[in-house]
């Protein structure tokens, strides 16, 4: 049986007289998070929160939402792998606000040192159009998915993923996109209840990333690319935001961003001037040590709910 059968439907994979070994593919650990994300709309509204306030920030959010039941206390690493052409084409399509503009990244859910040729990782093309984020991806062993994307090869999939994977493939052949830098960092993740099912909130701690050995699990030096004192605060919504968040927000004297952390990290290692649109606070003074320290996500390595 095949890396790429074990994406097929398993009815298929029956007919074929599969072993009920071979039909094991249900999500673990932080990948069943992904698992309920596979397309979606929403709006998406960020801020960034001194760490001395996020007490007080998860406080209030977990008095009226519930944790995300696959987010481990403390968080889940999060590391993102991002493709773009040579002169950076998704990165300026951002800085220069076009209503339409998407990116194509690797995104990983669990420790980086874990990562193994079979780790599930999502594809995933981020797109926004106007105000509205939308998101599609799938899932692939990692030695599957960069053998696609970096080593140009066709690839197996089910029927449903084939619109999917050709828009990927004709992406990366057409615009020549190749690994840029990635990004890193620590997420809480809460989730609405009773009449705000379709929130989610998100706290992400210590961002980080790279710009070169992008194999995840590399072991390479990774660099802050935003002051770790700071965490960015993500409300997403598939329609309204309740009152009650933009009254915390106010109230704690948040200020809307318009932060990518992809471009954060391009403008951070010198790939790109530093854009307008950022925030002061989000850079980092030039004395400081900008190293993450290699244990950072040690403490969640093996960490299963």
């Amino acid at each position: 049986m095949s890396l790429f059968d074990k994406f097929r439907p398993k009815a298929a994979l029956e007919k074929q007289g599969a072993s009920p070994e071979d039909l094991t593919t249900e999500p673990t650990g932080y990948q069943q998070t992904a698992s309920k994300l596979h397309s979606f709309n929403r709006y998406e509204i960020k801020y960034f929160v001194a760490e001395a306030d996020v007490a007080q920030v998860r406080e209030e959010l977990t008095a009226r939402m519930d944790t995300d039941p696959f987010s481990p206390k403390g968080g889940y690493p999060v590391t993102s792998l991002y493709y773009d052409t040579t002169d950076l084409r998704f990165y300026w399509e951002k800085i220069e606000g076009l209503k339409f503009r998407r990116k194509v990244r690797v995104r990983l859910y669990g420790a980086p040192s874990e990562c193994t040729d079979d780790t599930p990782v999502q594809i995933e093309i981020k797109q926004r159009v106007n105000r509205v984020t939308q998101k599609r991806r799938i899932s692939l062993p990692y030695d599957v998915s960069q053998r696609w994307l970096n080593g140009r090869e066709e690839i197996d999939c089910d029927p449903s993923q084939r619109p999917f994977v050709n828009e990927v493939s004709t992406l990366i052949a057409n615009l020549d996109l190749r690994p840029m830098v990635t990004t890193g960092y620590l997420r809480e993740a809460y989730v609405g209840r009773e009449a705000d099912l379709g929130l989610r909130v998100t706290i992400d701690h210590k961002v980080h990333g790279r710009d070169r050995d992008f194999r995840f699990d590399s072991g390479a030096e990774n660099r802050f690319i935003i002051p770790p004192k700071l965490a960015i605060l993500e409300i997403k919504a598939n329609e309204r935001v309740p009152y009650w968040v933009t009254d915390m927000t106010a109230r704690m004297n948040m200020s809307v961003i318009r932060v990518s952390k992809y471009c954060q990290s391009i403008e951070a290692f010198g790939m790109a001037p530093r854009s307008r649109a950022g925030a002061p606070e989000l850079v980092l003074p030039a004395d400081s040590d900008h190293r993450v320290p290699s244990d950072l996500l040690e403490p969640y390595a093996g960490a299963r709910r």
